[in-house]
Protein backbone atom coordinates (compact mmCIF):
# COMPACT_ATOMS: atom_id res chain seq x y z
CA UNK A 1 0.00 0.00 0.00
CA UNK A 2 1.12 3.47 -0.87
CA UNK A 3 2.59 5.14 2.04
CA UNK A 4 0.97 8.87 3.36
CA UNK A 5 -0.10 10.40 6.60
CA UNK A 6 -3.90 10.96 6.70
CA UNK A 7 -4.93 14.32 6.97
CA UNK A 8 -5.28 15.08 10.70
CA UNK A 9 -8.69 14.55 12.33
CA UNK A 10 -10.72 17.51 13.68
CA UNK A 11 -12.33 16.48 16.90
CA UNK A 12 -16.49 17.43 16.72
CA UNK A 13 -19.29 17.45 19.00
CA UNK A 14 -22.69 17.97 18.70
CA UNK A 15 -25.29 19.16 21.07
CA UNK A 16 -22.56 18.80 23.75
CA UNK A 17 -21.69 15.48 23.35
CA UNK A 18 -18.80 14.03 21.18
CA UNK A 19 -19.16 12.52 17.81
CA UNK A 20 -16.88 10.43 15.24
CA UNK A 21 -14.05 13.23 14.42
CA UNK A 22 -14.07 15.14 11.00
CA UNK A 23 -11.27 15.62 7.94
CA UNK A 24 -10.46 19.25 7.98
CA UNK A 25 -12.38 21.95 5.63
CA UNK A 26 -11.47 20.97 1.86
CA UNK A 27 -9.82 17.49 2.37
CA UNK A 28 -12.30 14.84 0.97
CA UNK A 29 -12.54 11.22 1.10
CA UNK A 30 -12.81 9.39 -2.27
CA UNK A 31 -13.80 5.76 -2.13
CA UNK A 32 -13.33 4.52 -5.68
CA UNK A 33 -14.18 1.49 -7.31
CA UNK A 34 -11.52 -0.13 -9.22
CA UNK A 35 -13.19 -2.58 -12.06
CA UNK A 36 -15.11 -0.58 -14.71
CA UNK A 37 -13.81 3.00 -12.83
CA UNK A 38 -10.18 2.97 -12.91
CA UNK A 39 -9.62 -0.19 -15.31
CA UNK A 40 -11.28 -2.23 -17.66
CA UNK A 41 -14.38 -4.10 -15.59
CA UNK A 42 -12.88 -7.50 -14.79
CA UNK A 43 -15.32 -9.56 -12.93
CA UNK A 44 -14.32 -11.84 -9.80
CA UNK A 45 -15.10 -14.93 -11.65
CA UNK A 46 -11.69 -14.53 -14.07
CA UNK A 47 -9.40 -13.38 -11.42
CA UNK A 48 -6.17 -14.00 -13.91
CA UNK A 49 -7.00 -11.21 -16.10
CA UNK A 50 -6.70 -8.48 -13.05
CA UNK A 51 -2.96 -8.62 -13.39
CA UNK A 52 -2.96 -7.22 -17.21
CA UNK A 53 -6.34 -4.89 -16.39
CA UNK A 54 -5.90 -1.64 -19.06
CA UNK A 55 -5.96 1.79 -17.05
CA UNK A 56 -8.53 3.78 -18.09
CA UNK A 57 -7.23 7.62 -19.53
CA UNK A 58 -6.40 9.96 -17.08
CA UNK A 59 -8.09 7.84 -13.90
CA UNK A 60 -4.32 7.56 -13.03
CA UNK A 61 -3.38 11.10 -13.47
CA UNK A 62 -6.54 12.96 -11.52
CA UNK A 63 -6.65 10.21 -8.66
CA UNK A 64 -2.77 10.79 -8.32
CA UNK A 65 -3.23 14.51 -8.28
CA UNK A 66 -6.20 14.28 -5.78
CA UNK A 67 -3.87 12.25 -3.79
CA UNK A 68 -1.30 15.17 -3.93
CA UNK A 69 -3.98 17.25 -2.86
CA UNK A 70 -4.27 15.91 0.59
CA UNK A 71 -7.59 14.49 -0.26
CA UNK A 72 -8.29 10.55 1.07
CA UNK A 73 -8.20 8.12 -1.70
CA UNK A 74 -9.32 4.57 -0.67
CA UNK A 75 -10.16 1.99 -3.17
CA UNK A 76 -13.41 0.52 -2.54
CA UNK A 77 -13.87 -3.18 -4.49
CA UNK A 78 -16.21 -5.53 -5.29
CA UNK A 79 -12.89 -7.97 -5.49
CA UNK A 80 -12.44 -10.10 -2.58
CA UNK A 81 -9.42 -10.76 0.13
CA UNK A 82 -8.92 -13.30 -2.41
CA UNK A 83 -7.79 -10.78 -5.03
CA UNK A 84 -5.51 -8.58 -2.09
CA UNK A 85 -2.33 -8.98 -3.55
CA UNK A 86 -3.02 -8.91 -7.51
CA UNK A 87 -4.78 -5.80 -6.62
CA UNK A 88 -2.03 -4.43 -4.73
CA UNK A 89 0.56 -5.48 -7.50
CA UNK A 90 -1.55 -3.98 -10.03
CA UNK A 91 -2.43 -0.50 -8.16
CA UNK A 92 1.81 -0.56 -7.64
CA UNK A 93 2.82 -1.90 -11.00
CA UNK A 94 0.60 1.46 -12.59
CA UNK A 95 1.51 4.02 -10.09
CA UNK A 96 -1.17 4.51 -7.96
CA UNK A 97 -1.16 6.61 -5.08
CA UNK A 98 -3.60 5.46 -1.63
CA UNK A 99 -4.18 5.08 1.48
CA UNK A 100 -6.19 2.20 1.52
CA UNK A 101 -8.43 -0.73 -0.20
CA UNK A 102 -11.97 -2.35 0.96
CA UNK A 103 -12.33 -5.71 -0.74
CA UNK A 104 -16.47 -6.92 -0.65
CA UNK A 105 -18.09 -3.95 -2.17
CA UNK A 106 -21.43 -5.38 -2.60
CA UNK A 107 -21.85 -6.87 -6.49
CA UNK A 108 -24.65 -5.19 -8.65
CA UNK A 109 -24.91 -1.63 -8.29
CA UNK A 110 -28.35 0.85 -8.01
CA UNK A 111 -26.65 1.54 -4.36
CA UNK A 112 -28.33 3.09 -1.97
CA UNK A 113 -25.90 4.59 0.73
CA UNK A 114 -27.48 5.31 4.47
CA UNK A 115 -25.14 6.56 6.90
CA UNK A 116 -24.96 9.63 9.51
CA UNK A 117 -22.22 11.26 7.70
CA UNK A 118 -22.51 13.50 4.52
CA UNK A 119 -22.08 10.93 1.38
CA UNK A 120 -21.65 12.13 -2.02
CA UNK A 121 -22.22 10.09 -5.21
CA UNK A 122 -20.82 10.20 -8.56
CA UNK A 123 -21.36 8.30 -11.21
CA UNK A 124 -18.55 7.56 -13.44
CA UNK A 125 -19.16 7.68 -17.00
CA UNK A 126 -16.17 6.45 -19.03
CA UNK A 127 -14.07 9.79 -18.47
CA UNK A 128 -12.03 10.46 -15.60
CA UNK A 129 -11.71 14.39 -15.27
CA UNK A 130 -11.57 17.20 -12.03
CA UNK A 131 -15.01 16.83 -10.81
CA UNK A 132 -17.43 20.12 -11.18
CA UNK A 133 -20.46 20.81 -9.05
CA UNK A 134 -24.26 20.96 -10.21
CA UNK A 135 -27.62 20.77 -8.45
CA UNK A 136 -29.47 18.07 -8.54
CA UNK A 137 -32.47 16.68 -7.16
CA UNK A 138 -31.76 13.90 -4.01
CA UNK A 139 -33.74 11.24 -1.68
CA UNK A 140 -33.62 12.06 2.06
CA UNK A 141 -35.35 11.09 4.96
CA UNK A 142 -38.27 13.17 5.88
CA UNK A 143 -38.00 15.14 8.41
Amino acid sequence: MEKNNFPLLLDAEENGKKISPQLPPGVKNFLIDIDGTICEDIPNEEPWRMIDAKVYPDALKICNHWYEQGHIITFFTSRTEQHREVTETWLKKHGFKYHGILFGKPRGGNYHWIDNHIVRATRYKGKFTDLVERNVTIEVFEE
